[in-house]
């Protein structure tokens, strides 16, 4: 299993110690008493066909293993795509994370895309479903190593990554409790699967890098098969509405952080 590169260097230090020891490193608790248990950003790596990708799992400093924690699916945009592991973290959920981190009970998931590729086919621009194969990956290691409730696992992006929110969740809704993407779009054709979880779609009405009708089509869409949309509009905002979206003054990580399947 490819994963956390610490947890390794931990593990060995727990063969050579007695008793129970917690180490502090870069601000993360790691517990090498036989169990491990890392709080904070963590470095993480997905694996699909033999090619490895950055990720970050960031992890509340409260988390208690014996509990079933919700998870959050964070996806980025086109800006933040490379192979650092650190840009992902700097836009969008992992910023609010960073002014709050009391508002996020939950631990999220953030995978980075390599330049050059998408979250998904994306109508009128390619792409394929290799990202989703990633993020697949990192959810069954997250999964091996944290406690889960795999009835609370949401979706969320910005951008290409709301593109992404609406690719990855056609292909993936059953095993998703809501999503919530922004300034991003979709295709149409696939809304009677995203019809199935409840939804919180947010775009700014002067938006000039992905018109806010490629939101308004995909809602539509999806309204029509029988799903629970809520759409906000942001009045003169442009293509960033992600840092209104993720604020607590909006309430929809709250929101968010409360369906279940």
């Amino acid at each position: 299993m490819v994963w956390v590169k610490r947890f390794m260097l931990m593990s060995f230090l727990g063969m050579i110690c007695t008793g129970c020891l917690s180490l502090h490193i870069d601000d993360n608790v790691v517990s090498v008493n036989g169990t491990t248990n890392s709080t904070g950003f963590i470095d993480v790596t997905t694996e699909n066909d033999g090619e490895e990708r950055p990720a970050v799992l960031y992890v509340p400093r409260d988390y208690d293993p014996k509990e079933k924690w919700p998870l959050i699916i964070f996806l980025h945009g086109a800006g933040e795509r490379g192979d650092d592991g650190v840009r992902q973290t700097q836009v969008g959920i992992g910023t609010a994370i960073r002014k709050n981190p009391d508002r996020f009970p939950a631990l999220v998931f953030m995978p980075q895309c390599p330049k050059g590729q998408w979250w998904g086919e994306i109508p009128g621009r390619g792409g394929d479903n290799s990202g989703h194969d990633h993020i697949n990956d990192g959810l069954e290691q997250i999964k091996a190593t944290y406690n889960i409730d795999s009835d609370r696992i949401s979706l969320t992006g910005l951008s290409m990554g709301g593109f992404g929110t609406f690719s990855y969740g056609s292909r993936f809704a059953d095993d998703i409790s809501a999503f919530m993407p922004i300034c991003g779009g979709g295709d149409p054709e696939s809304a009677s699967p995203l019809a199935k979880r409840p939804m919180w779609v947010f775009h700014g009405d002067a938006d000039t890098v992905v018109p806010l009708d490629r939101s308004q089509v995909m809602v539509d869409a999806i309204r029509e098969a029988g799903g629970s949309v809520e759409f906000t509009k942001y009045a003169g905002v442009g293509h960033n509405s992600w840092d209104e979206a993720y604020s607590k003054k909006q309430g929809a990580v709250e929101w968010l952080l409360a369906q279940s399947r």
